[in-house]
C-alpha cells in the first residue's frame, strides 16, 4: 500500500524562484526517516531558483540600489524559511531517535500499584515490611504493570501535516468497538472467560511458577536443566544435605507426577516410601545419606508430550523446590541441501507470492527474478475468478476458490515450500542486482535469527522497512493492552545494516518449518500484515537488513488510464466494510484476547 505526502512551498518573494515541491512516498506506512528528509529536500531546493528565460534590461543607479534592497529583503525571508526547516529538522530527529522512548508518568494513572508491586515482587514479610524506603521513580516506573489503560497522546500541534511530522500514539479501545455490535456482550465477554481459563490450563507448566531459593538452607539441589521423557525413569543430579553432625539426618521428597526410588542401596540409609510420590531418607551417617542420595530417581508417572514437576526436597526446619521438565525430546527439522561451499540458493530457497487481478505485474515479477535466480522455484497462490495460466520452468501455479483472500493464499503458498528458507513477495515487486538473497540467507545461518525482513523500494528511489517494535502489557481479566511502535531493538552484531525488530515489511525471508507453524489467520481477505507478526510474538526471532532491496513497481498513474482489471483490483484490495472492521476487531479482542491496541 503506497501512501503520499506532498509538501509545496511556494515562493512570493522575487519573481524569478520557483515553487519547490517535494514528494514523499512511503511502503506499507509513515517511516521515521521519511518526514525528515522531505523537510530537508523542501529546505534545500528553497536556496536555488530555475530560470524563467532571459530579460536584457538597462539597470539605473536607482533601479539598482531597490534591486539590491529587494534582494536583501528575500535573503532575509528565505534564511527564515530556511532556519524554520532546520528546527524542525531537529525537532523530528529528536522525536523520532532510535532507543529513546517518551517517558510514562505512572503515578498519573496508578498512584499506589508501584509499591504494591515492591511488596509483592521482593515477598516482603512481617521482620523487614515495617523498615522505610524510598521509591526511585526513574526505574519503578519502568516496571510492567499488572493492569494497563487505552490511551493515546493528546494532540498538541496544529500544524498541516502534523500527524504525518509528528506521529502521535493514538489508542482503539476493542473492548467498545467489538462489544457494541454484539447482541449479547455480557456473554461474549464470559465465553472469552472461559476461554482463556482453558487456555491457561492447557499451556499451564510447572516450570513457569516462581521458586525462591531459602537462604542459608543445607540442601542442596539442581536448579535447572533436569529433564525426563513421558514416563521413564532417571537419576535425580546435586541432591545433598550439607548440615552439622547428629544422631539422626532426615530428608523428604515430594512430587506429583511421578515417583521416587533409589537405582543401589546404602548401608545405614533407612528408606520409606520407594516407589511413591512421598519418600523419606534417614541416616545417622550424614556420608552415608548423601551417598544414597546420588541414586535417588524420578519416575514420570503421568503422561504428558510438555509439561513440568514440581519438586519439594525438604529436611526439618528447610523446605526448597526444583523443576523437573516433562517432555518428548524435540525431533529437528533438518534440510539436505547438498555439501556447498557457498550457498546454493536453488537448494535453499523457494520463493513464494500470492496474485490477484495482476498478472501483468505478476509476469514482471518472474522475468526479473529470473534474471538472477533462474532455477529458484517460484510457488504462486491465485485466488482470481478466471485464473490465467502461468507456466515456465521451476514454476508451480495453484488455483485457490475466487477471492479466497490475501492470508489464506499466504498459508497455500508456504505449506508446498519443501526448501529450509521461504522468500515471501508482493507480486509487484521487480528483482535487481540490489536483491541479493545470499545476504538473507547468510545472517539467518549464522545467527539465531527466525525471520529477517529486507527493504522495498520505490520509483521515487524512497526506500522503507518497515521495522516495528511490539509488546504487550497485562490489563487483567478485561484483556491486555498491545502497543505497536516505530523502530527496532537493536543493531545486530558483525551486520551493520541489520537490527532487530518484532515486525518487518512484507519481503522477508523465514525458516519455512517456523512460519508453517504460526500460519496467516485466513479471515484477514482483503489486508493483512502485522497481524502475523502479532501472532508470533514471543515465537519468531526476527530482523531487518536495509542492504537487501527489491524494487516496488510504480504506482504512479493517471486515473483515466486505468484498464478495467486495474480498477476491479482496487476495489477489492481497498474498499473496506464493517465486515472487516469486524473481523479485525474480533481477532483482537476475542482470539488475542486484547482489550486495547496503541501504535503510532
Amino acid at each position: 500500500m503506497i501512501t503520499s505526502l506532498s509538501l509545496a512551498f511556494y515562493s512570493k518573494v522575487h519573481p524569478r524562484l520557483c515553487a519547490a515541491s517535494v514528494k514523499l512516498t512511503a511502503v506499507c506506512g509513515f517511516n521515521e526517516k521519511a518526514a525528515a528528509a522531505a523537510a530537508a529536500a523542501a529546505a534545500g531546493s528553497l536556496s536555488s531558483h530555475c530560470a524563467a528565460g532571459e530579460t536584457q534590461t538597462q539597470i539605473s543607479g536607482d533601479t539598482l540600489k531597490g534591486n539590491i534592497h529587494k534582494m536583501h529583503r528575500a535573503g532575509r525571508k528565505i534564511f527564515g524559511l530556511i532556519l524554520v526547516f532546520g528546527i524542525l529538522l531537529a525537532c523530528i530527529f529528536h522525536s523520532w531517535s532510535p532507543g529513546t522512548s517518551k517517558p510514562v508518568d505512572v503515578r498519573a494513572r496508578l498512584s499506589n500499584p508501584i509499591k504494591k508491586l515492591l511488596i509483592r515482587s521482593t515477598g516482603a514479610n512481617n521482620s523487614v515490611e515495617k523498615i522505610p524506603y524510598n521509591i526511585k521513580e526513574d526505574v519503578a516506573s519502568r516496571l510492567d504493570q499488572p493492569t494497563c489503560v487505552c490511551h493515546a497522546d493528546e494532540k498538541k500541534i496544529q500544524l498541516p501535516f502534523s500527524n504525518l511530522l509528528f506521529p502521535r500514539v493514538w489508542a482503539h479501545n476493542l473492548d467498545q468497538a467489538f462489544l457494541e455490535f454484539q447482541s449479547d456482550p455480557e456473554g461474549v465477554k464470559h465465553h472469552r472467560a472461559q476461554e482463556y481459563s482453558k487456555f491457561q490450563q492447557r499451556s499451564y507448566s510447572a516450570a513457569d511458577v516462581l521458586l525462591v531459593a531459602e537462604a542459608m538452607s543445607p540442601l542442596q539441589y539442581p536448579t535447572q536443566g533436569v529433564k525426563v521423557q513421558p514416563l521413564k525413569t532417571i537419576l535425580i543430579p546435586g541432591l545433598g544435605l550439607k548440615e552439622e553432625a547428629k544422631p539422626d539426618h532426615t530428608v523428604f521428597l515430594k512430587a506429583t507426577l511421578g515417583v521416587f526410588d533409589v537405582a543401589a542401596t546404602v548401608s545405614r540409609v533407612t528408606l520409606t516410601g520407594a516407589g511413591k510420590q512421598h519418600m523419606i531418607l534417614s541416616s545417622p551417617s550424614l556420608s552415608a545419606l548423601n551417598r544414597q542420595l546420588q541414586f535417588v530417581t524420578y519416575t514420570n508417572t503421568v503422561f504428558h508430550p510438555k509439561t513440568a514437576d514440581t519438586v519439594e526436597f525438604a529436611t526439618k526446619g528447610h523446605t526448597s523446590f526444583f523443576i523437573i521438565n516433562v517432555g518428548h525430546k524435540m525431533i529437528p527439522k533438518l534440510h539436505n541441501s547438498g555439501p556447498q561451499q557457498e550457498y546454493n540458493i536453488t537448494a535453499l530457497v523457494t520463493i513464494a507470492t500470492k496474485t490477484f487481478l495482476r498478472y501483468d505485474k505478476l509476469k514482471d515479477l518472474i522475468d526479473s527474478v529470473r534474471q538472477f535466480y533462474p532455477t529458484v522455484t517460484i510457488v504462486i497462490a491465485d485466488d482470481n475468478e478466471h485464473p490465467q495460466p502461468v507456466t515456465g520452468p521451476y514454476i508451480e501455479h495453484y488455483i485457490m476458490p475466487f477471492g479466497k483472500g490475501w492470508f489464506a493464499g499466504r498459508n497455500l503458498a508456504v505449506s508446498q515450500v519443501t526448501t529450509k528458507y521461504v522468500l515471501w513477495v508482493d507480486d509487484d515487486f521487480i528483482f535487481t542486482s540490489n536483491t541479493k538473497l545470499e545476504k538473507m540467507v547468510d545472517i539467518l545461518e549464522k545467527t539465531t535469527l527466525d525471520l529477517v525482513g529486507g527493504a522495498v523500494r520505490e520509483v521515487t528511489g524512497y526506500t522503507a522497512t518497515f521495522r516495528h517494535t511490539i509488546s504487550v502489557e497485562e490489563g487483567g481479566d478485561d484483556g491486555d493492552c498491545l502497543n505497536i511502535r516505530l523502530g527496532y531493538h537493536h543493531v545486530i552484531k558483525d551486520y551493520p545494516n541489520c537490527v532487530v525488530a518484532d515486525a518487518v515489511i512484507n519481503f522477508f525471508m523465514v525458516r519455512t518449518d517456523k512460519v508453517q507453524q504460526i500460519g496467516f489467520d485466513p479471515r484477514l481477505a482483503r489486508k493483512g500484515h502485522l497481524e502475523f507478526f502479532i501472532d508470533a510474538l514471543g515465537s519468531l526471532h526476527i530482523g531487518s537488513c536495509s542492504d537487501v532491496i527489491v524494487s516496488h513497481a510504480s504506482k504512479i498513474q493517471l486515473p483515466w488510464t486505468k484498464t478495467d482489471m486495474q480498477k476491479n483490483y482496487e476495489k477489492f484490495r481497498y474498499t473496506s466494510s464493517k465486515t472487516d472492521s469486524n473481523i479485525f476487531n474480533e481477532i483482537f479482542y476475542f482470539k488475542n484476547r486484547f482489550k486495547c491496541m496503541t501504535s503510532n
